[in-house]
């Protein structure tokens, strides 16, 4: 009966030394009965790695607990590679000598699946930290990207200038008609370039500076609102507009940023909004809330644009001409409203038309910095 169990029997003396082996066990390892029993020790047949773990926690568990169970090692076979087995020891005196008793169980299935799960496991290890490193290169890239925009805008600034000067001082030298209208041409450019240069420098400091800051002083919001309008009514003459009040008293903001605030909604309505018809701002204000919302007809926004509408680098609906920008004026409306504190919104229909609405707090808190997005 011990050589006709299905599985490798083994018989040793305390110290691992073969007392009785089975057929099975024998026809696994390559050895003979005889070439085993007395002349070698269990351990002589697993590998380096396996003696030492033998040696370290075979023995002394069994030694302590008396038995030991589920124990993966590989066996070191005379002719062939090596054999996986899961083994069970137990730990028994007889006559005046420990004996160990185990019994062996082929594990190659299980081998097999555990050296898949390692594989997979460092797969996907590999994985992971493959797109650790290219989301940190991104992010670097992107960065400095953002710092290149920057530092250029900031020098582009003395060049230009220079343009506009040299545009002023030959207008006052009488010049022809046909002079005067390609330095005409040339101040639009140069103002246009200098609101996108301003808008990039906006830009980066939102994105890597301290965030845009707001200066909020006790001001006349329809007064302020006002004079913006007076000045956009030069740059979109083509546009009309018109300014709905409601409340009274002062409120405290940012004058400049305030103005900012109002140019960029106006450039996007003049830009985006149906020709020939009027662009609408109101300012109202109540006892905790003063607000600021510019209206325009035509086409309605995309649903799936507006979640995102405020990111850098977003536009609205295609063809909208000339006076598009690069995607970064709601994205400064954005920045100026956090920086006092306060928040935007926007709807958008082809039967109302579209409306952005920033809303703000009355009273003076702290100042607010819209860091980095």
């Amino acid at each position: 009966m011990f050589d006709d169990v299905p599985c490798g029997l083994v018989r040793t003396d305390g110290r691992g030394t073969f007392l009785r082996v089975n057929r099975l066990f024998c026809e696994w390892v390559g050895y003979s009965a005889q070439a085993l029993v007395g002349r070698r020790r269990l351990q002589d047949l697993f590998s380096m790695g396996g003696r030492i773990f033998h040696q370290t926690h075979w023995m002394p568990l069994l030694q302590m607990q008396g038995s030991i169970s589920e124990v993966k090692i590989d066996l070191v076979c005379a002719h062939g590679p090596d054999l996986p087995v899961v083994m069970n020891a137990s730990r028994r005196e007889r006559e005046g000598a420990w004996t160990h008793d185990i019994a062996l169980f082929v594990a190659r299935d299980r081998d097999r699946y555990e050296k898949e799960l390692m594989a997979a496991q460092k797969r996907l290890e590999f994985l992971v930290e493959s797109e650790r490193q290219l989301s940190e290169e991104a992010v670097n890239r992107a960065t400095y990207a953002e710092q290149l925009v920057g530092i250029v805008s900031h020098d582009l600034r003395n060049p230009l200038s220079a343009i506009q000067l040299g545009v002023v001082a030959l207008s006052r030298s009488k010049p022809s008609e046909q002079q005067q209208r390609i330095l005409d041409r040339i101040s639009r450019s140069a103002n246009r370039t200098n609101r996108l240069i301003a808008d990039l420098l906006d830009f980066t400091q939102a994105r890597l500076g301290t965030g845009l800051v707001a200066h909020r002083l006790p001001i006349d919001l329809h007064a302020v609102v006002t004079e913006a309008i007076d000045e956009l009514s030069t740059v979109f003459p083509q546009r009309l507009f018109k300014h709905v009040t409601s409340g009274a008293g002062e409120v405290h903001g940012d004058q400049d940023r305030l103005a900012q605030l109002i140019g960029n909604l106006v450039a996007n309505a003049a830009a985006y909004g149906e020709p020939g018809t009027p662009i609408m701002v109101t300012s109202d204000m109540d006892e905790e809330h003063f607000a600021i919302s510019v209206h325009n007809e035509g086409r309605p926004i995309p649903a799936d644009l507006l979640p995102r509408l405020f990111q850098p680098l977003v536009r609205g609906v295609e063809n909208a001409g000339e006076a598009s920008s690069v995607g970064l004026g709601l994205y400064i409306v954005d920045a100026i409203v956090k920086a006092h504190g306060g928040a935007m919104s926007v709807s958008s229909s082809a039967e109302f038309g579209t409306s952005f609405i920033a809303t703000f707090p009355r009273a003076c808190g702290p100042e607010v910095p819209d860091g980095p997005a």
